[in-house]
C-alpha cells in the first residue's frame, strides 16, 4: 500500500495508535488458536474510542482494506486470525466500565473490558454477570458478544445474548450504530442486539454494550463431586438430576482420559472412575435442591457423591474442573472443538467419541458443560508445531461435527465458527440458511472487508 495511505491513517488518529513495527504486529496476528498460520498485517490500531474505530473503519473502507477486529485474543476458532495485508482492530485498551446501574440492574462497559473484571465489580453492588467463560479473566466482554460465549452457568442463566440489552457497533464504512434497548422490555424494530450477537466480526465492530446483571445468590454455594463407572453412568444421572427442576448453577462433566491427564499432573487418583460430575447449587433452598441431585446422582450409579456447603472447598472442587484444558496442554498440540446437542443425546455423542478414538488410535479428551449438551472434545497430536495438524485429527473432528448435527445438534455452542469449521457451516444451515445470512452480510459490509474468510464472510 502506498506511505500516503498509511500516513492519513495515522494523522487520523491519536499519536501511538497504528502499528507498522513487523515483530509488533506478529503478537497481534493470531488469537488462541495456533493450529492456524496467520498472514502479516499492513498495520495494528490500537482504538481507545468508538471514534478511534469508527475513523480506522472509515480508513479502511475508503482503501479497500479488509479489518480483523480482535479482544483479548482468547478465542479458540480462530475468528481474530490475522489475514495478509488486513488491518489489525484491537480493542483490549478500550477497557471502562462506564457505569453500573443498581437500580436497573444493567452496566454499560466498553468492549475490551475483562468479563472476570465485570462481574467483581457488581458483585460491590450485591448483582452479577452472569456469563462466565472459563477464560473469564482473560476474555473480553465484547469479545463474549462477537462470538455469543457460553460458559459453566449457562445451564441456569444461558448463553451471552440472554445478558446483552443494546450495543453501539461502527459498521463497515465508519457508521456508528446504537441498537437495541437498555429496558427489560423493547419490542421497537427488529432484533437487531441478537443479529450482531455471535456475527464474529463479520457485520460491524462492537465498541459499547449495556449488558444486564441479575442478584449475586445469598449463602454459601452447595457443591458435588461425583465419579461414576462409566461416562454413560454419569451423562445418564446428569439427564435424571436436570429433570427434577433443582435449577444448578453448574453441571459439568469430565471423561476418563481427562481425569487421568489431571492425575499424570497432580498426582490424584481421579481416572479409576470411568466420567465424573461437578454440580453446584446457590441461593434459596440451596441444601434441599443439592439433595435432590445427589440423590439422582446415587440412583445413577455414583460410586460417590461429596457433597460440601463450604465457599473455600466449593471452589477447590470447581479447581478440579479448570485444571482440565492445562493438564492437557502438557500432553502435546490440542485442536479444542465444541458442539452442542440435546442433553438426551449427551450420552450417545460421547460413546461416538470414545469410539472414534478406539478405532483409530487417538487422543481425545472431552469435558462438557453436560446441563446444557455442549461438548468439548480436545484432539492431542504431536508435531513440530501446533499447526502440523495430522489429516487423522482434522477427519476424526470433521466426524464429530457431523454425527452432532446428524443427531439434532450444532456446530459451536460458544466458540464461534471463525475459520476452523466454515466449511461446515452450510451442512448446518442449508443452502437457503446461507444465501439468507450472505445477504444481511452483503447489505452491512457490501464491499466485504470485515473479518474475511471467517463464518459467513
Amino acid at each position: 500500500m502506498a506511505t500516503t495511505a498509511l500516513q492519513e491513517l495515522i494523522d487520523s488518529l491519536p499519536p501511538g495508535a497504528v502499528i507498522v513495527d513487523a515483530d509488533v504486529l506478529d503478537s497481534y496476528a493470531r488469537d488462541r488458536t495456533d493450529v492456524l498460520a496467520a498472514g502479516a498485517p499492513l498495520a495494528a490500531v490500537t482504538a481507545r474510542s468508538t471514534d478511534d474505530v469508527a475513523a480506522a473503519l472509515a480508513w479502511a473502507h475508503a482503501n479497500d482494506v479488509p479489518v480483523v477486529t480482535r479482544g483479548a485474543g482468547s478465542g479458540l476458532s480462530g475468528g481474530a486470525t490475522a489475514t495478509p495485508g488486513c488491518l489489525i482492530l484491537s480493542l483490549a485498551k478500550m477497557n471502562r466500565i462506564l457505569a453500573i446501574e443498581p437500580d436497573d440492574f444493567v452496566a454499560r462497559v466498553e468492549a475490551g473490558v475483562i468479563n472476570g473484571d465485570l462481574d467483581r465489580a457488581a458483585a460491590a453492588h450485591g448483582l452479577m454477570y452472569a456469563p462466565d467463560p472459563s477464560s473469564m479473566d482473560i476474555s473480553s466482554v465484547g469479545g463474549n458478544i462477537a462470538t455469543n460465549a457460553g460458559g459453566l452457568r449457562c445451564v441456569k442463566y444461558g448463553v451471552t445474548r440472554n445478558s446483552v440489552r443494546s450495543l453501539t457497533v461502527v459498521l463497515a464504512d465508519g457508521r456508528v450504530l446504537r441498537t437495541g434497548h437498555d429496558t427489560v422490555k423493547g419490542v421497537s424494530g427488529l432484533d437487531m442486539v441478537g443479529l450482531f450477537c455471535g456475527s464474529e466480526g463479520t457485520l460491524g465492530v462492537i465498541t459499547e454494550a449495556t449488558v444486564a446483571l441479575v442478584p449475586r445468590p445469598g449463602g454459601d454455594p452447595v457443591t458435588l463431586l461425583a465419579p461414576f463407572p462409566t461416562a454413560d453412568a454419569a451423562l445418564g444421572a446428569v439427564s435424571a438430576a436436570m429433570r427434577l427442576g433443582a435449577d444448578p448453577e453448574l453441571m459439568e462433566f469430565m471423561d476418563r482420559r481427562t481425569l487421568q491427564a489431571i492425575d499424570d499432573w497432580k498426582g490424584t487418583d481421579f481416572a479409576s472412575a470411568g466420567g465424573m460430575v461437578l454440580a453446584q447449587v446457590m441461593g434459596p433452598d440451596a441444601a434441599g435442591r443439592a439433595e435432590k441431585i445427589a440423590q439422582a446422582f446415587h440412583a445413577g450409579g455414583a460410586d460417590d457423591v461429596a457433597v460440601s456447603d463450604n465457599a473455600a472447598e466449593g471452589e477447590q472442587l470447581i479447581a478440579i474442573r479448570r485444571m482440565a484444558y492445562p493438564a492437557k496442554e502438557r500432553l502435546g498440540h490440542l485442536l479444542t472443538e465444541d458442539v452442542c446437542v440435546p442433553r438426551s443425546q449427551l450420552a450417545h455423542m460421547m460413546r461416538f467419541i470414545d469410539d472414534l478414538a478406539a478405532e483409530r488410535g487417538l487422543a481425545i479428551c472431552t469435558v462438557a458443560h453436560a446441563g446444557d449438551g455442549n461438548l468439548h472434545p480436545v484432539f492431542i497430536y504431536d508435531g513440530a508445531t501446533p499447526t502440523d495438524v495430522p489429516d487423522e485429527i482434522w477427519e476424526a473432528a470433521g466426524d464429530v461435527f457431523r454425527e452432532a448435527l446428524r443427531v439434532g445438534g450444532t456446530l459451536t455452542g460458544e466458540h464461534g465458527v471463525g475459520t476452523l469449521k466454515r466449511r461446515f457451516l452450510a451442512e448446518e444451515l442449508g443452502d437457503v440458511g446461507v444465501e439468507v445470512q450472505r445477504a444481511v452480510k452483503r447489505a452491512l459490509d457490501p464491499k466485504g472487508l470485515l473479518n474475511p474468510g471467517k463464518a459467513l464472510a
